[in-house]
């Protein structure tokens, strides 16, 4: 009779093609750091997730404020950009 390994609680099998370069690369980079590519490729993705759930938001933050009015005009980052590097550096502009 075979016995099946137990899942592990809380996680969740996904399987995904990935070019033959990038494969050969997370095996030597799993071997380089003594650990496995399951978690390294766990670790990538989770990062890019966060990174990406964290773009949106502030994404949707800034069309919150711009729909508010929260918003600085044009051409005063303009001037406050160009002034980078010179003797006579503005503040920063603030919103209206």
């Amino acid at each position: 009779m075979k016995t099946k390994a137990p899942k592990r609680a809380g996680t969740s099998t996904l399987t995904v093609r990935v070019p033959i370069k990038l494969k050969n690369r997370l095996e030597g980079l799993a071997k380089s750091t003594s650990t496995n590519r399951s978690r390294l490729a766990v670790e990538a993705l989770q990062s890019y997730v966060d990174e990406q759930e964290e773009q949106l938001a502030r994404i949707d933050q800034g069309i919150r404020d711009a729909r508010a009015g929260r918003v600085v005009p044009h051409e005063e980052v303009k001037r406050y950009l160009q002034s980078w590097g010179s003797n006579r550096k503005l503040p920063p502009p603030e919103c209206k």
